[in-house]
Parts: structure tokens; sequence; C-alpha cells
């Protein structure tokens, strides 16, 4: 064991005895009030910087699902039989519970995610946020009334579906368990959360802090496991009334397969591929700026990321040989440095995979303008999983680095000479999450911004994303939508009740009031 690799094993040992947690198995579930371990194999973790053993833990498995959506479903009933407005103190309440626990929150997530501390603290700031805008959400999920032809009085209510299955991805755990509890929550909806199997730690101090703060006993349920055991298991669970999933589109067609067998209904946020477009007319500063946050933060790991950067034929070789630039002033380095810009890819088998597509591409004709290659000038001992960040031209659209998810610190540049050509080639894909479009010609960012196919897309910016505003995506990108008031309505399903107003019933086909 090299120093670093001791070093983050102390570390991770401390943060969670600060929370009352042991860094072994009795860590791994949170289930109905109290951490229990798994039933099923050993899980191995390894550090992202060093590429060792980290800690393990056991599988959940199908029992301990078993038991955290009884804990859910009566929970449930509790939390529907307060207020509305009590559920919302409440909520408001739970996020007290995090105080005091930002730092060690954001390093806990640093070490296992293996993501710049910078980028953790704002991610916790992002769960306070979430859990905040959702409270208030509670008592204000009016219903509507409909004038209907008839001597009925019809109204139209949401009431929750009742316990709900999660699975949340390892590129931001912290930030995509609250992202999808809050909205639930708030919706009147029992939880069962399955974090990656590669981050399991930080959703379950999430769901610990949270009762603490005030959320029922049971409300909120982390397993931890394998998806073919534990995900399986939740995902096939008779009582889980919908499956919300975040991650890959293989993972998520196989979710939505299992739901669609039961009837039930699916949200799924998937990869993306995402059009970056800049015109010959743009700040160039400004959109170079723009495209190195949109590739390089988080390492590339990002759903959002935007990962093709098509630039106007006239600014292309400028534009292309700044990014290059910019690109090798990175700062990469240990995770917990505080000048660390870029860490580690957060696991072996993503790192081979983004390698393995770098050199396919330059096999196939592309030509690396910068990095491509692990970095210089890190620490001996961090042998884990660390990546340049790459800039490609020369690429084509029909090669699989243009047309795949990387999700990797890999960018590919192509040219376009017109505005027919940027929209086409942006478009040209089967994926449907995010894009962007750099100019000053405000006529022509409204007009090629609808006629984008994607969920979200930004004019002179990139990655703005706020829990106030709908998020989700078209084709392989996944189907319906998280945050927002869109994403509460997620978690709810429409009742139409109808009554009566008449002194006398109404007939209906052909029956009367005095049919027995």
């Amino acid at each position: 064991m090299n120093r670093l690799n001791r070093l983050a094993r102390e570390r991770l040992s401390g943060l969670l005895d600060g929370f009352g947690l042991q860094a072994d198995i009795t860590l791994s579930n949170w289930i109905d009030g109290a951490a229990c371990p798994g039933e099923g194999g050993t899980i191995d973790l390894l550090d992202p910087t060093t590429g060792e053993a980290l800690v393990d833990y056991r599988d959940a498995g199908p029992s301990l699902v078993e038991r955290a959506v009884v804990a859910a479903t009566r929970a449930q009933a509790e939390w529907m039989a307060l207020t509305a407005s009590e559920r919302g103190r409440r909520m408001n309440a739970a996020v007290h519970g995090l105080e005091g626990h930002e730092e060690t929150l954001a390093q806990l997530e640093c070490l296992v995610a293996g993501k710049p501390i910078r980028d953790c603290r704002g991610e916790v700031g992002k769960v306070r946020e979430m859990f905040e805008y959702y409270a208030g959400w509670c008592d204000k999920q009016h219903g509507e009334v409909i004038p209907v032809p008839t001597t009925h009085l019809n109204y139209v209510r949401h009431v929750p579906y009742g316990v709900v299955g999660q699975i949340t991805p390892w590129n931001a755990p912290m930030f995509t368990c609250a992202w999808q509890l809050a909205p639930a929550i708030a919706a009147g909806n029992g939880v069962v959360l399955k974090p990656s199997e590669l981050t399991p730690f930080t959703s379950v101090v999430i769901a610990k802090l949270l009762e603490r703060g005030g959320l029922p006993q049971g409300l909120v349920n982390i397993v931890n496991g394998l998806g073919p055991s534990t995900g399986a298991a939740l995902t096939g669970h008779d009582s889980i009334a919908k499956l919300v999933f975040v991650g890959s589109p293989q993972s998520g067609r196989l979710i939505a397969e299992v739901g669609a067998r039961r009837l039930v209904p699916s949200v799924l946020e998937l990869g993306g591929k995402s059009a970056n477009i800049v015109f010959a007319d743009a700040r160039l500063g400004d959109a170079v700026a723009g495209a190195q946050a949109a590739i390089f933060a988080a390492a590339g790991q990002s759903c959002v990321a935007g990962s093709r950067l098509l630039v106007q034929r006239e600014a292309f070789a400028e534009v292309t040989e700044r990014l290059a630039r910019a690109a090798a002033d990175i700062e990469i380095g240990l995770p917990g440095d505080e000048t660390t810009r870029m860490g580690p890819l957060q696991n072996a088998r993503q790192y081979a995979h983004v390698a393995r597509m770098i050199d396919d591409a330059v096999a196939a004709g592309a030509r690396i303008i910068a990095g491509g290659s692990r970095p210089t000038g890190l620490p001996d001992e961090a042998q884990g999983y660390f990546l340049s960040p790459t800039v490609l031209v020369d690429v084509t659209p029909d090669m699989e680095i243009t047309r795949e998810e990387v999700f990797g610190p890999v960018l590919v540049a192509l040219p376009f000479d017109d505005e027919e050509e940027a929209v086409r080639l942006a478009n040209a894909s089967r994926f449907g999450l995010a894009g962007a479009v750099w100019t000053q010609d405000p006529a022509r960012a409204h007009r090629v911004a609808g006629r984008l196919r994607a969920g979200t897309v930004w004019i002179n910016s990139y990655k703005a994303i706020s829990v106030m505003s709908p998020f989700g995506g078209f084709g392989d990108s996944g189907f319906g939508r998280s945050s927002g008031l869109d994403g509460l309505r997620e978690y709810t399903l429409p009742q139409s009740v109808w009554v009566e107003t008449a002194s006398e019933a109404s007939v209906a086909m052909g029956y009367g009031s005095g049919v027995g």
C-alpha cells in the first residue's frame, strides 16, 4: 500500500466516524433509520487517485431491498397523514441536519468519487438548494376544476405514486441523490434509492442527516449493491410504483423494459453527445472558455459535457488552437488539493474505455492537438486514472468518437460553413440532452436554439443548471424530466374526482338513480 492510499483509508475512516458510521460492511445500507450490513458478496472499492483498494462492503441483496420497501411503505403513509404545510416544514427542517457537516460531506465525495474538492463543495450547496426549493412546493401543488358539460363538480388533484425506486450514477452521486430525493418526497412518496456501487457513501450519509433533521424514519432508504442483484431486486419489486434512473442508455433500456413488463412508468436521464456551436461572430474568448468548461469540468464525466465542438470554418483554426493551449494549462492533480481543477476518472473501466476510444480515433485518422495521454508531474503514488485534457481535430461525423458518448475529458472539433450545416451536424446524433449556441446575432441565436433537438440549450453560456428549471433529454438521452415543476409532476399522478351536484342524480347510459 503506497503512502497516498494509506492516507486515503485513514481519511475515509475518520470522515465516516464523524457521521457515526464505520468504513466497513456496517456502512453499506441505510434502512428504516439504521445502518446495516449487506447480505451478499463483497464489493471492492478502488481509490481513483492511486488505483489501489480503498475499502470493501457487502452487496445488500434482495432481502434488504424487501426491508427497505416495507419501511418506505409504512413511512409514506405516515408522511401523507401530515398536512402539506407540515411536510414542507419538515423538509426545511431536514436540511438543517446538514449544517456543520458540509465540509465533511465534500471531503467524502472528493475521496471516493475522485472529484476536485472545490467542485464537491459546490455540490453540497446544491443538495441544500434542492431541498429548500421543493420544500416550498409541498403546500402549493394545486389541483384544478374542470368545467365539464354536466351537473358534476369535477376537480383534479395530484397524488403520489407511493414508493418509488431510484438509481443514481457514480459521476455525481451526492448531487443526483438530492436531485431525485427532494421532488419525490415533496410529492408525498417514500423512496428506496440505490447509488452506484462505486460511490455508496454520501447517499447513506445524506439519508441519515436528513432523518436526523426531521424526515420520518424509513421515508428515505439507501440500498447499496450491484445492478444484477440489488438493482434487479429493486426494479422488479411489486411495490415499487415508479422507476427513476440516471446513467447509461444501455442500463436505462434494461430498467425501462423491467418497468414495462410490470406496467410501471419510468424516468430515464441518460447520456449525451452535446453539440457546442460557435459561430465566427461570437466573442471567441468567451466561447473558448465556455467550451473548456463544457468538456473538461468533472474530467468530462458529465452527461451534458459539450463533447462535440462545432466551429464555423473561418474561426476554426483560432478556436481550436486557443483551446489546445488552454487545455495544457489546466491544473491536474490530487482531488483534495485546493488548486486542482481536474482530477482522475472515477474508475478503471471508464479509463480503459476513454483511452481505447482515443486510440481508435487516431487510428481512423483523427489528430491529437492536446492531451491524449497520462499527465506528467503528478506524485509517483498517483497511479490512478488520470488523463490529460484532450482535443481532437480531423475527425469525421461517422467516427465512433464523434457519434458515441466518451464520458471523459475528450473534445472532438468539427468545422461547418453555414447555419444549415451547423444544425444538421448538431442534430445528427441519437442523443439529445443539451447543446449551446455562441453568436452575437440575437436572431440567429434563438433561431438555431429552436431547431436543436435537445432538452436544454444555452445561448452564449454552458452548464447553467438550476433546480427551478426542467432538465431531461430527447432520443437516447432518455425521457421524463428532473427538477422544476416538471420534475415534481413526474412523482405524482393526476386523479380526477366527479361530484354530482344536481338535486336528482343524472342518467348515464340509460340507467337512472333508482336502478339497484
